[in-house]
């Protein structure tokens, strides 16, 4: 495709953009999306099938441990697979979305192939940003949601030039400096998406699973709960990629409105983002 053109974008346009992005590249983003939360229904389906067996052995007693022991192993082993997976699907779509933006063609395994080597820095960055946030929630809501839309870039600016985990924190902290407005729109329509796409494809299932369980009839609830499970993921499959590829747009918007980033892309077609100016400010300062 031909490379978009690089100039201030409202952030209708932004979103404009997005859309247009995913469509015109919906297999995609789709399968980018798709193949971490593959792996990530695996553990949530065997929890189910650990936790409502067909013939449970014991008393109350021995439920009661089966169901603790069983509850916090796999609340673990998801933790874990569901970090990786969240990881994988937005390194690889920002990935995605910044080749596409500079007029190549990607595959869908050449952008895992990009992350894979980046990994444990992505994974110390998702932690990271996610403490910060929790904390500033913790502290109140409004500092949480504030720090959501000032590292809504940090994984662009890792990723596009080759930032570390605090540096591409700050980086981000820098670029959204007043335009904090913008990002929670684009978040507040992930939500808005996410919310609309899960009363879709899981709230139907969650309704016959509260029936199911009011009725007591451990097979059908298992079963309504595995459903549950497969309409969840096919929401957030669909809907990830729109505030991926809205943040990484985003980035690129915020390089053009401080950095004159369309004129250095202009002088120099090939060379790509430019490296990080050694001015960058600590957010931990």
């Amino acid at each position: 495709m031909k490379n978009l053109d690089l100039r201030p974008l409202s952030v209708g346009e932004i979103l404009d953009r997005t859309f247009t992005l995913y469509r015109t590249h919906f297999l995609l983003f789709l399968g980018i999306s798709a193949i971490p939360h593959i792996f990530l229904l695996i553990p949530n389906i065997t929890q189910i099938f650990f936790l409502y067996p067909d013939n449970p052995s014991g008393g109350p007693a021995n439920l009661v441990a089966h169901w603790g022991a069983g509850t916090i192993t796999f609340a673990f082993v998801g933790g874990i697979v569901g970090l990786i997976a969240y990881v994988f699907a937005q390194g690889a779509s920002v990935t995605a979305v910044s080749e596409l933006y500079m007029g190549r063609s990607i595959t869908i395994s050449e952008s895992y192939r990009r992350v894979f080597s980046k990994l444990g820095r992505l994974i110390l960055i998702i932690v990271l940003a996610f403490l910060s946030i929790i904390a500033g929630f913790v502290l109140f809501i409004f500092p949480g949601i504030y720090l959501m839309c000032r590292l809504l870039v940090t994984i662009p600016s890792a990723l596009i030039e080759n930032l570390g985990a605090t540096t591409s924190m700050s980086r981000s902290f820098e670029l959204t400096k007043n335009n904090a407005g913008r990002a929670f729109l684009i978040i507040l329509l992930y939500y808005a998406l996410a919310f609309a796409a899960a009363a879709l494809f899981a709230a139907p299932f969650q309704v016959m699973m509260l029936i199911t369980a009011a009725k007591s009839h451990p097979e059908s609830l298992r079963t309504w709960m595995i459903l549950t499970q497969i309409g969840s993921m096919i929401a957030t499959v669909l809907v990830k990629p729109v505030v991926t590829i809205a943040g990484a747009i985003l980035y690129y918007d915020l390089r053009v409105r401080k950095e004159a980033f369309d004129l250095q892309m202009m002088m120099n077609p090939l060379g790509g983002a430019s490296p990080v100016p050694s001015s960058v400010p600590s957010v931990l300062s």
